[in-house]
Parts: C-alpha cells; structure tokens; sequence
C-alpha cells in the first residue's frame, strides 16, 4: 500500500504531465510583515481606543532598540511646518513618551493617538513619539509596571548619587516595593539606555512623559510650568532617584511635563484629549523659543541681566 506522502507526490507529478506548469508543492513562504502592521498587531489589543485603523495611520516604525525581552522599541518622527514661509526656521525639538510604566495603559494609546495631531502644529516642530517606552510591561500576561528584569525604569536613569540614594530610596521608603526596584545598577535597562541615548542624540527641547493614573500635572525643569492641560491641574510631587524628571528637568536642565492621566485602563474622553493637546501647544509657544535666533537672543538677554 502507497503511503500518504507518495500518494500526494503522485498526484502532483500527475497534474504536472498533465498541464504545463507544475503547481506550488508548497505555500509561497510569507514575507515579513511591515513594522507598522506588527506593532498594531502586538499593541492593540492592550491600549485602549485604539483602533487598528488609528493605529496604522501612526505609521510606526521600529528604532532599531530592543525590550529586555527582545520586542522592538516602536517611534515615529513628525515634523511639522510654520505657516506664512517660516518653514526655514529650525524646527523645535519634543520627545513624547508614554507607557514608562507597562500597566499604564492610557498613557500609550494617548501617545499614539496624539500622533495625527502632530503634523497639524501651527509652527516647525519636530516630534519624535516612543508610545510605549516598555513593551515587556505593557504585553505581560497581566500589564505591570516593571520590565521583564522587574525593573522601574522611571528609577533606572542616571541621576546624582544614584548608586547609593536609589537603593536606599528602595530598601527604606518603598519598604523594598518589588514594582519599584530601581535594578542593579543605573541605565541597566536597554529600554532606559534607548531613552538615554534619545535624549544625548535627538537633543530634545522639551520632554512629554505620558502616565496614569493620578489625574494632575507634574512638571521639572528651569522654566514656568504649565498650570494646567485640560482638566489636569498643576501638582508638582518632587522628584526620585533615577526618575526622568530628576535625570531630565534637573540633571540635564530640560522641561520634562509628565502627565498624570485620571485612569489607567478608560480613555479621557476624546475632546478632553484635545484640549490637553491644545494648552500643551499654547504653553509651548509662550515659553519655548520659536528657533534658534530666537533662543540665542534670549539666552544673551539673560547673560545681560544678570550683569
């Protein structure tokens, strides 16, 4: 008796005689899928309003950099155009993060859906968006706030006596808090050095820190905060060792705005969405400079007062 196999291979060879062409023997291997469509596929079903649809039409692309657990680091640069011929101004630079913390849910969808908002800015800015900054949390079988090391990596940054002030904040006020380790030793985390080296090479001028769920506005840096964004109103809450505001707004003299949305898991409702997006807009023109002419006359006028 023919086994299975040799029965298939027969009937192959047959359909080849018997026509001209010889059918595929086997599928057509697949190709791989286009970065886009495989961060919508992973990220979708955990961040929430966020339709595929949405999320196509962010167009992300992989950075090249890697979660602890090998998940790729999705970005997306925007860059937008000043009306009325200023397009030659150099465009001011804004990072925006979200999902630091894995089980924040909300702050990744509104980081993603904040990126069809960004071509439309009314003058040159050049956005660059990480809308999850830890995949590993995010995609856990149960969201968590740490990475695949059980890691904080809102405690990973390297901040001024690190190697003793973020264990100790560890051990002595979070009583050894398992979501709150700060890891063995400060940018141990390929997704803290990934941000880093953001920072080093993109050069921001402004830093936008996505979280939840506290419902307020938090703010470090060398300038007047913004009051407000929407209905989050401005409480600063102090900085930590190895957070990004202390490595950002202190360390590295950068605005970091950190945003506390309301809710982890519910989406603020899309016009409370906007109007966040507006003020952070409206804050933007009446404190950052419009180019680099700009930032260097203020930075002389400055000199010129102090003496």
């Amino acid at each position: 008796m023919r086994s299975a196999p040799l029965r298939r291979a027969l009937r192959w060879l047959a359909t080849c005689l018997l026509a001209s062409t010889c059918p595929l023997a086997f599928p057509e291997p697949r190709l791989p899928m286009p970065a886009a469509a495989a961060a919508c596929r992973l990220l979708v079903p955990r961040l929430p309003s966020v339709s595929y649809a949405t999320c196509a039409a962010a167009r992300l692309e992989e950075s090249g950099a890697f979660s602890r657990n090998g998940i790729p680091l999705y970005w997306r640069d925007v860059t937008s155009q000043a009306p009325g011929g200023a397009a030659q101004a150099e465009p001011l630079r804004v990072l925006v993060l979200g999902a630091i913390h894995g089980d924040e849910l909300t702050a990744g969808a509104l980081a993603l859906r904040w990126i069809a908002l960004a071509g439309k800015t009314p003058r040159a800015v050049h956005w660059r968006f990480v809308p999850v900054a830890n995949p590993d949390g995010l995609l856990a079988r149960k969201p968590q706030r740490t990475n695949a090391h059980g890691v904080d990596l809102n405690r990973n940054f390297r901040t001024p006596g690190w190697d003793h002030d973020a264990p100790w904040h560890w051990q002595v006020r979070t009583h050894k808090d398992p979501r709150r380790w700060p890891g063995p030793s400060s940018l141990s985390e390929p997704e803290t050095r990934f941000l880093n080296s953001q920072i080093e090479s993109f050069k921001p001028q402004l830093v936008v820190s996505i979280h939840a769920p506290y419902g307020l506005l938090d703010f470090d840096g060398p300038m007047a905060p913004p009051r407000q964004l929407g209905a989050l109103r401005l409480e600063q809450v102090g900085v930590f060792p190895g957070s990004l505001g202390y490595f950002g707004g202190l360390k590295k003299g950068l605005p970091v705005v950190t945003i506390e949305l309301p809710n982890a898991q519910r989406m603020p409702k899309e016009l409370e969405q906007r109007d966040m997006w507006a003020d952070l807009l409206g804050w933007m023109d009446a404190h950052l400079p419009t180019d680099v002419r700009e930032a260097q006359e203020k930075s002389e006028a400055d000199k010129l007062s102090v003496h």
